[in-house]
């Protein structure tokens, strides 16, 4: 029994034994077991500090704020853009441009007309936009199917024929899916599936910049287009802007992003500035 006593009272010893009562060989280890204690006490305190940032960085993130569309006129019956697509697209877009919360239309082909030259017209920035800002494009075609891309520069010819953008650039689509509700049923002990057209989502499918090639976007007066490979383009609108094609292309590794297949109708366009 004495035995016993004697180990607990020296394991309580240790356990509540101060700094100048710890083992130490030379001066110089004492030094660095203070330091080293000190050093501990200061980092435990940083560490809960840097823990509180990074949960309300993570908060931040989690909750963007919510997107304000302006520029539809109150006449503009077609509108393609809805605030839960922006949602979905700018999930994969730069966390800078996510946090813009403005989307301003600046073109659209109901509003201002069925014209390359006129996209071009509405979308040259202006003197005084110096920010760095991104751009989307959405497109119609005849089977309901919504597509598009995002460019971190505006969609212009150039006077040097050349390809421009950068890896921030990709391709989209967007394809309403069944929200299943999934029930346990009691009777006959098997899952069932509940699929009502009133409860259906947006599925977003993102093709980000592949850098196998550097043909992210490319505009001339008669076309606008971005993506390349092998002769295919991975979006390609006519300057009409009635007709278009895509094709799965090596840039963005992306398949057709049309319902129609790699040739679609054009039934709606607009381009939106983020920021």
């Amino acid at each position: 029994m004495f035995d016993v006593k004697d180990a607990l009272y020296k394991l309580g010893r240790s356990l509540t034994a101060t700094e100048d009562s710890l083992p130490s060989n030379t001066s110089e280890s004492q030094a660095s077991t203070k330091n080293g204690s000190k050093l501990s006490h200061t980092k435990t305190e940083s560490d809960i500090l840097l823990s509180n940032k990074w949960e309300n960085y993570e908060e931040d993130l989690d909750t963007l704020p919510e997107v304000n569309l302006v520029g539809y006129l109150p006449t503009t019956k077609n509108r393609l853009l809805t605030v839960g697509m922006c949602d979905e697209i700018r999930m994969l877009m730069p966390p800078r441009i996510q946090l813009y919360n403005e989307w301003t239309l600046l073109y659209s082909l109901e509003q201002h007309g069925a014209s390359l030259h006129s996209l071009y017209a509405n979308v040259t920035p202006d003197d005084d936009v110096n920010r760095r800002i991104g751009y989307v494009i959405v497109i119609k075609d005849r089977q309901n199917g919504i597509f598009g891309a995002y460019s971190n520069e505006p969609w212009l010819p150039h006077e040097h024929k050349r390809y421009y953008g950068n890896g921030e650039c990709f391709l989209w689509k967007l394809e309403k899916v069944p929200d299943l509700v999934i029930k346990n049923n009691e009777e006959t002990n098997k899952v069932d599936k509940h699929e009502t057209e009133d409860n259906r989502k947006w599925q977003f499918l993102g093709y980000p910049y592949t850098g196998v090639n550097e043909f992210a976007v490319y505009c001339t007066s008669e076309f606008l287009s971005m993506g390349a490979g092998n002769g295919r383009y991975g979006l390609w609108c006519d300057g009409s802007l009635l007709r278009g094609v895509s094709y799965s292309c090596d840039t963005y590794g992306n398949e057709p992003l049309s319902k129609e297949g790699e040739k679609f109708h054009i039934m709606g366009l607009e381009v939106w500035r983020v920021g």
